[in-house]
């Protein structure tokens, strides 16, 4: 029988995987905690104009006793003081946030816990708003600062960020004209781009944006087309460009100048908006790179072009804002028979080009970020003045942006250095219910910062950061309460190698290295020896310089002794101040008559006899 019995377990057994009943290899803790202390963030003072309500509470009940208490407990302390102190062990961590009204109707928990739900990431935005509403009043302690990675690559600023929804992809683009490619999934702790490309050579990167399903993302540049690119950065069109002739931008097939802003439809995966120095707000299909759906035409004092420096989309995809260079904010809304005129116009909202421009969730509150360092609330039911003006707030970059957390309880921006500031680039943090100051982060000494980004699906915050020599991407997190993203590559390190590696070294044949197939040789260096021999490169004589002696130009009295002797004692004579010319050349006359050697012999038979003319001397004489 139990012979029996093993062959029946092995048999069994060939219904299943190889890899059935094996644990998962997972890194120690002892390895990731270490991996995360070589990122954490150094001490810095930046201004918190408040303290938190953790550190209040211990400051009047005294010194904290015992461990630190874990954020997601709050969500289950009104449950254990209605039924009172908890009994037997505590409850696996996932439960507070996966149904804890069924807990609490039941009793205690039976069993093994409950797996969780098929719809992981809806329930893990849940658990990240749960985590970040603990109701105390120090809201910037919800903000994951604890740890900092750089992603580096870009030689100038980093003018334009995008990632995409799941976390996993971010897109950098600069004013080296490049856009880099990242992929936590991919990457090691040496933090390397898997891409870099160029879409217009020459133009600097303005803004990056990502389709609703994250499968294509827009690209905006200095020039007047945008490009798409699929996920793996595969060029899939160039939108058309304008007749910059034509003066009607209505009767123009595409934008006529550099691009300013582009945003795709949050809500449609067809529908793009790009925004242009020449003064148009253009929407686009994706489909059809050779046309366009709807040219915007913001509303003018007078008719002249004046460039819309922002653009941007609401959460629903119906409306847009536009912040156009004279200082007005103006906003359409998409329904039928719509054009150009604004539903909202308010004229004079910043005195400087409005870099930036957001929609909150609800559709209720509009940022409006500008170089005039400020950045501005406005309610979008009254938006004759706005609810509160941020100020002191430099801003030197066109890209730079404001946004909101992903509860959307706070409102954060960047800032720029100044020459004569003290402070670097900063992340500032303002409460949206209170509207005052929350917290200011310092992310760089030297550089400015220009754009920000807070991801709700890993909980991250990105800031792009750069000067004119150097460009990069910090990413903000904390290990306790931010998931996936950084934390998947950063505990990566990269394969060491062995003193076993081998790797052989092909012969590789090429065709061309052939006499018959070869190009010339570079004869670069043998060109410049020819040049340098006067005889090979044919160098005339040098020309000959100095007073000159004797009816020869370059030639002295003689430096040498001998010939000053020879001439003071009289046996070398300048007689050539003496001399008649013609009778110095006449007395050549016999001699070449006699022995003709040039042209005289050929022509001797048929050549008169030549007659000299007689001297004039002699007949004054006369």
């Amino acid at each position: 029988m139990a012979d029996g019995g093993d062959m029946d377990e092995e048999a069994m057994r060939a219904f299943f995987p190889l890899s059935f009943g094996k644990t998962t290899a997972r890194p120690s803790s002892a390895a990731s905690s270490s991996a995360h202390s070589s990122t954490l963030r150094k001490p810095q003072n930046p201004s918190n104009p408040k303290p938190s309500a953790s550190a209040a509470a211990d400051d009047d009940g005294g010194a904290m006793i015992g461990p630190p208490r874990p954020p997601p407990a709050a969500a289950g302390d009104d449950d254990d003081e209605e039924g009172g102190g908890m009994i037997g062990p505590p409850r696996p961590p996932l439960l507070p946030a996966h149904g804890e009204g069924e807990d609490d109707e039941g009793g205690g928990m039976i069993g093994p816990p409950r797996p969780p739900p098929a719809e992981e990431e809806d329930d893990d935005e849940e658990e990240e708003d749960d985590d970040m509403e603990d109701g105390g009043d120090g809201g910037f302690n919800r903000i994951p600062l604890s740890n900092e990675i750089v992603l580096r690559g870009h030689t100038k600023v980093v003018s334009a960020l995008a990632v995409d929804h799941t976390g996993s992809r971010v897109l950098s683009g600069s004013y080296d004209y490049t856009v880099r490619m990242y992929d936590f999934q991919g990457m090691n702790s040496k933090l390397q781009s898997f891409r870099q490309l160029e879409p217009f050579e020459g133009h600097q990167v303005r803004s990056l944006s990502w389709s609703p399903t994250s499968d294509r993302f827009l690209c905006v540049t200095g020039s007047a087309q945008a490009k798409i690119y699929d996920r793996d950065g595969l060029t899939l069109g160039e939108f058309v460009k304008g007749d910059m002739y034509i003066r009607d931008l209505k009767n123009t097939k595409g934008h006529i100048s550099g691009l300013t802003g582009g945003e795709w439809n949050p809500k449609s995966k067809e529908t793009i908006l790009t925004s242009s120095e020449d003064g148009s707000i253009r929407l686009w299909d994706v489909s059809d790179f050779k046309s366009q759906k709807q040219v915007i035409k913001p509303k003018l004092l007078r008719p002249m072009r004046i460039p819309v420096t922002s653009c941007a989309w609401d959460h629903e995809g119906k409306r847009i804002v536009g912040g156009i260079g004279d200082g007005s904010i103006q906003l359409w809304t998409i329904k039928t028979g719509w054009g150009s005129r604004p539903d909202i116009h308010v004229e004079k909202t910043h005195t400087e080009d409005i870099t930036g421009v957001k929609f909150s969730t609800d559709g209720q509150i509009l940022l409006s970020r500008s170089m005039d360092s400020t950045l501005k609330i406005w309610d979008l039911r009254r938006m004759k003045t706005p609810l509160k003006v941020f100020e002191d707030l430099p801003n030197h970059y066109a890209e730079t942006n404001a946004a909101f957390s992903p509860d959307e309880q706070l409102i954060f921006t960047v800032t720029s250095i100044e020459k004569d500031g003290d402070n670097g680039g900063l992340l500032c943090f303002f409460d949206r219910n209170k509207l005052e100051l929350v917290s200011r982060v310092g992310i760089s000494p030297h550089y400015s910062v220009i754009r920000c980004l807070w991801h709700p699906r890993i909980n991250q915050v990105f800031a792009t950061v750069g000067d004119k020599k150097e460009g990069g991407t910090h990413i903000l997190y904390d290990p306790s309460i931010s998931q996936r993203g950084a934390l998947v590559c950063v505990g990566r390190a990269p394969r060491k190698k062995s003193v076993d590696d081998f790797e052989v070294q092909p012969v590789i044949h090429n065709p061309h290295a052939l006499p018959l197939f070869r190009d010339q040789p570079s004869r670069k260096r043998q060109r410049e020896k020819i040049l340098k021999d006067p005889l090979k490169s044919h160098k005339p004589e040098a020309p000959v310089n100095g007073p000159g002696y004797g009816g020869r130009v370059g030639t002295s009295k003689g430096s040498l002794l001998t010939q000053y002797l020879l001439k003071e004692g009289g046996l070398i004579k300048d007689t050539w101040m003496d001399e008649d010319p013609r009778e110095a050349i006449l007395k050549y006359a016999d001699a070449a008559e006699k022995d003709p050697k040039f042209i005289a012999p050929a022509y001797s038979q048929t050549q008169p006899k030549p007659v000299f003319a007689e001297s004039d001397s002699d007949n004054e004489e006369k």
